[in-house]
């Protein structure tokens, strides 16, 4: 089981201020990001996550912050 403590996974050096508090675990799928906390995110969190991804969706839901990838170019 992972716990709170556990660090954080990342591509890219960690800064404590550019995710929120919760945060246990980040992780890059394509590109995608799955931003997966100790307890429920929010609304504040949320908006930590936007502000770190301009023009990209994001969303929450519960403990998860995903950052959805960008839609391609329309056919």
């Amino acid at each position: 089981m992972t716990h709170a403590t556990d660090p954080i996974r990342n591509n890219e050096p960690y800064e404590a201020i550019e995710w929120p508090t919760l945060t246990r675990t980040v992780a890059q799928i394509g590109s995608a990001c799955v931003v997966q906390g100790a307890g429920d995110f929010d609304l504040e969190d949320l908006a930590v996550v936007r502000r770190r991804f301009p023009g990209r969706y994001v969303s929450l839901d519960g403990d998860v912050i995903t950052v959805w990838p960008q839609c391609g170019p329309a056919r």
